[in-house]
């Protein structure tokens, strides 16, 4: 039977990778409590710029603020995502926390992989490439990779350079762009393309799916607010200016 998605991996292991990325999706929106949300103080002027220039509702402003406080969390699970993806594919499996991202069963590939280019400092750089090394010396048959799914270029070249003042290279250390990674281990040049292709449908089957309590998607930080502005009158900003910025003078009095 034809795969309805992607070639390289089953129709259930490509939904159970989506279900799994939108468990991390609500679990960070609900870890978000208000207290958190106002931890870092929230700009109301920018927000406030923000809603009369893009046309949007208060609401719909927090909940771009909550989303992007929780962007870093989110970029890892997208990380997640790919590594589970990619761990279904025959003769391929995920680490698990044991020091690499994807390995080949057989040993002969170990795979680190990082969802953006720009994601490493230099002492993450050197970290990265000594454990990659490692697995290169440990198994004299394993090619290893630096993956970065969101790469600037499309590349599958060896890892050398200077970092922190030391030269490195390899003979079995290379980096890859996400697109040839997919490639590789697929053995289909346009595996990346159909993931990308196929993410609509599948989100929308899962979706469709998932039955999913109004209350389930809902973060805890608007609903908070919402209480209060019903009690107080206030407009959406006004409170949350009035929680940020009540010891300023005048502000007492939104």
């Amino acid at each position: 039977m034809q795969n309805k998605y992607v070639n390289f991996i089953s129709d259930e292991h490509f939904l159970t990778c989506i279900s799994n990325l939108h468990q991390s999706y609500l679990k960070a929106k609900k870890d978000i409590s208000k207290k958190k949300f106002y931890k870092n103080k929230v700009d109301t002027i920018k927000l406030t710029f923000d809603v009369k220039f893009n046309n949007l509702t208060e609401e719909q402003i927090i909940e771009g603020e909550i989303l992007r406080q929780i962007d870093k969390s989110i970029n890892n699970s997208i990380g997640t995502f790919h590594e589970e993806i990619l761990g279904g594919i025959e003769g391929f499996e995920m680490g698990n926390l044991s020091g690499f991202d994807i390995k080949a069963t057989n040993d002969t590939l170990f795979a680190d992989i990082k969802n953006k280019h720009n994601t490493m400092n230099s002492s993450s750089a050197e970290s990265l490439f000594q454990k990659l090394a490692h697995y290169a010396d440990t198994y004299k048959k394993a090619n290893c990779y630096w993956v970065q799914i969101l790469a600037k270029n499309s590349f599958n070249e060896k890892w050398f350079g200077e970092i922190n003042g030391k030269e490195y290279s390899h003979s079995r250390v290379f980096k890859i762009s996400g697109d040839q990674f997919y490639a590789l281990l697929t053995g289909e040049e346009d595996a990346f393309f159909q993931l990308y292709k196929a993410l609509p449908q599948a989100l929308d089957d899962y979706l469709a799916d998932a039955n999913l309590d109004k209350k389930q998607t809902q973060n805890s930080v608007v609903f908070e607010i919402n209480q209060m502005t019903n009690l107080t009158q206030r407009s959406i900003l006004d409170e949350i200016t009035l929680e940020n910025y009540g010891y300023y003078t005048g502000f007492r009095d939104l």
